[in-house]
């Protein structure tokens, strides 16, 4: 059972009115990583950020896991570590946006032990096990892939199941050491995903009833998860497979271009598109890299322009782009010390670096960085490549935090490996 507590007193009642009065907008976050599925977000109402309030609205405990939060239709939704008729697993949960009650929840997998996982307490440096995915929001239903490679769509509003997919059964799936850790990724009528196995690694599936539209390529899966982009005019999905980057059309499938990158361990974060460069980081000595994607005729090719080889790390740290400078979590393993930088995306050079964050997540709203530190710290920086600029610092969460914060109604709703919360900025 998810516990929550509203933390509003009587005149805080209004806040909360405030906040259901608010659903009716449409600024959501139903996609992983946001509307735009890159980390951005409208501009956060805020008057004066050097004398803002943070104010928390309710608390929700969120058991064990790094799983976000999708919030559309007035709820909020996350996986959880649970019990289901006495088997431990993933659950995903459906919170009310108003108050963090819970509405509903659904069992996913049963899964004690990831593999490569640790029995490491929440509040320690391994973060203990749990869900690593998040589930997504799209036309009145809500999708999630568990650490099994299953995938499942619910009705939003009620929890009803419409459809499952087992791909390790289904599509000779091959898992990854943690198991599966990347979102699904909805584009028209086609969520896409990696981890299927040989000829049918790439998948395409009808998001209306789980069957296959396509299936190709033999890649290998990583823990991230793929992005939508346009480049030179052409619409692709761009996956971070064992082998590089890989890009495909939604519609069929159809691989567009390939840019082979290094893989060792883990690749966890995203892919950054900006223009016609791609820009793509993982850990274990690996470091980070981008490519310039060139049209000629009717087809695309990638071309490296720099690489910087056992640094520049962004572990499971997706950072964003804005005018050309990358604004993220920069480190690997420097947990609560690690830096928040920027770089500049085309050549691959640091402008500067603020340490004391370690591997959290960062969004993008207008032209401020919303950051979410692993120790729990929201922190509010001036998207600038000139220097380092604090407007607004809060402790809000206990708990490792390394999932994304959220921007929805105007409210930020994030969540740690012990709790969940939506924060009011005043």
């Amino acid at each position: 059972m998810i516990r929550s507590s509203l933390l509003l007193a009587s005149g805080s009642l209004l806040a909360a009115a405030s906040l259901s009065a608010q659903t009716a907008a449409p600024a959501e976050w139903g996609k992983f990583r946001g509307p735009n599925n890159d980390g951005t977000a409208p501009v956060l109402k805020v008057a004066n950020w050097k004398s803002a309030k943070v104010k928390t609205l309710w608390k929700a405990d969120t058991p064990a896991g790094f799983s976000s939060f999708a919030v559309a239709g007035a709820k909020a939704y996350t996986i959880v570590t649970g019990e289901t008729d006495g088997n431990v697993g993933e659950v995903l949960v459906c919170l009310d946006v108003k108050n963090g009650k819970e509405v509903w929840k659904k069992p996913l997998t049963v899964i004690n032990k990831y593999d490569g996982g640790g029995d490491a307490g929440a509040n320690d440096n391994k973060g203990g096990d749990g869900p690593r995915s998040s589930p997504v929001v799209d036309g009145g239903k809500v999708y999630a892939i568990d650490a099994n490679l299953g995938v499942f769509c619910f009705d939003a509003a009620t929890g009803k199941p419409v459809w499952n997919r087992d791909v390790m059964k289904d599509n000779a799936g091959v898992q990854i050491k943690w198991q599966n850790a990347a979102s699904p990724v909805i584009d028209g009528n086609v969520l896409m995903m990696c981890g299927g196995g040989s000829g049918q690694a790439l998948l395409g599936l009808d998001k209306n009833s789980g069957e296959i539209i396509w299936k190709g390529e033999d890649d290998k899966m990583t823990h991230a998860t793929p992005v939508i982009a346009d480049i030179h005019g052409i619409h692709q999905c761009i996956f971070f497979t064992q082998t590089g980057l890989v890009a495909v059309t939604p519609a069929d499938g159809k691989v567009l271009w390939r840019a082979p990158f290094p893989f060792k361990v883990s690749t966890a974060a995203s892919p950054v598109v900006y223009e016609d460069i791609v820009y793509c980081s993982a850990g274990y000595g690996v470091g980070a890299g981008a490519f310039k994607i060139s049209k000629s005729g009717s087809g695309l090719s990638a071309e490296q322009i720099w690489r910087r080889e056992n640094e520049c790390f962004n572990h499971w740290s997706t950072p964003v782009v804005k005018d050309g400078y990358l604004y993220g979590m920069f480190s690997f393993k420097e947990y609560g010390n690690g830096p928040l930088a920027c770089v500049d995306i085309k050549t691959g050079e640091d402008k500067w670096k603020e340490g004391g964050f370690g591997p959290g997540q960062v969004i993008l709203s207008g032209d401020k960085i919303i950051a979410l530190s692993d120790k729990g710290e929201v922190v509010v920086v001036e998207a600038k490549p000139d220097k380092y600029t604090e407007l607004k610092r809060d402790d809000v969460l206990g708990g490792k935090v390394w999932s994304y914060p959220v921007l929805a109604y105007n409210h930020l709703f994030a969540r740690s490996t012990t709790e969940g919360v939506c924060l009011e900025f005043q």
